[in-house]
């Protein structure tokens, strides 16, 4: 039977200098979701206005669908990206927007309770409204995955334990887990150290970790798992970690073993960064 993964988040328009692509974190994962055969279900909010409506006929293109994208009064999001002289990204998000006001629902709480998995993340939970929607669905979920994702100046150390506190399966970069580190008081002095002290204080099954072109580990029951990555020719770092997420979720409810998991995720997270923006179009074919 088809596994179900719910997320919720960020819809939005990433603008380049060169024109805008639909993106946002959240819904990047669940595209990726979407795209490999699992029954994906994306919670977020759009404004009434032209940009919302674009946003769902993009949805409606990849067949992908839109009941639980709630329509409020606030502006579609909107974030310029700039991509510096190695194509990182950066980020300048606007606020307020729409899916910072995503309305708690029944039909929300029963989504989540008959899903198999439960994605969230901590740029979703900026202001009170969509914070308080994610915190009361992670007390139906089954499994609970935590994609740090931390924005500046979008998080707080008190909300990132709060979150913390709720995963079972975490997925943090290089950079997080230097921010987490020095604000939770780690002593640890690897990555392997760190890791197992984050699973330990917060009681977190696995941890996924990615570090760039340097590809990525994960911990799972107390064994530390590494993949090399994939050296491909990077376009822009837009949606890489988002659709390394996706594959190791819908990895992980196929029941991958663990090693194929992290090759798998690595696989695609570089290809989509050798690609213009966060959801190129792809198949079976780039896992081979």
């Amino acid at each position: 039977m088809k596994k179900t993964v719910v997320t919720i988040g960020e819809i939005l328009w990433d603008v380049f200098p060169e024109g805008k692509k639909a993106g946002g974190s959240s819904m990047n994962v669940a595209l990726h979701l979407h795209k490999q055969g699992l029954n994906t279900k994306f919670i977020s909010a759009i404004g009434d206005d032209k940009n919302g409506t674009e946003l769902i006929e993009f949805l409606a293109e990849n067949n992908f669908p839109i009941d639980l994208i709630q329509v409020n009064n606030l502006p579609t999001s909107t974030v310029e990206v700039e991509l510096d002289e190695q194509h990182q990204a950066n980020y300048k998000i606007k606020e307020p927007v729409a899916w910072d006001s995503i309305e708690l629902s029944k039909n929300l709480i029963s989504t989540v309770q008959a899903a198999d998995t439960f994605v969230y993340c901590s740029l979703t939970c900026r202001n009170e409204k969509s914070k308080n929607t994610v915190l009361s669905l992670l007390q139906y979920a089954k499994l609970k995955i935590f994609d740090v994702n931390l924005r500046e100046p979008f998080y707080t150390i008190e909300t990132l334990k709060l979150l913390l506190s709720k995963a079972d399966i975490l997925k943090v970069n290089e950079h997080e887990l230097l921010y987490l580190k020095s604000d939770l008081k780690l002593s640890g002095n690897t990555d392997e150290q760190l890791l197992k002290q984050l699973s330990n204080l917060y009681q977190i099954e696995i941890i996924c970790l990615t570090v760039g072109e340097k590809g990525a580990y994960v911990l799972h029951h107390d064994k530390l798992y590494h993949h090399k990555g994939y050296q491909v020719k990077v376009a822009d770092t837009v949606g890489a970690g988002d659709s390394f997420l996706a594959t190791f979720v819908s990895s992980y409810l196929n029941g991958y073993p663990m090693d194929t998991i992290l090759d798998r995720a690595c696989k695609v997270g570089a290809f989509v960064a050798s690609q213009i923006g966060a959801n190129p179009v792809y198949g079976d074919e780039v896992f081979n």
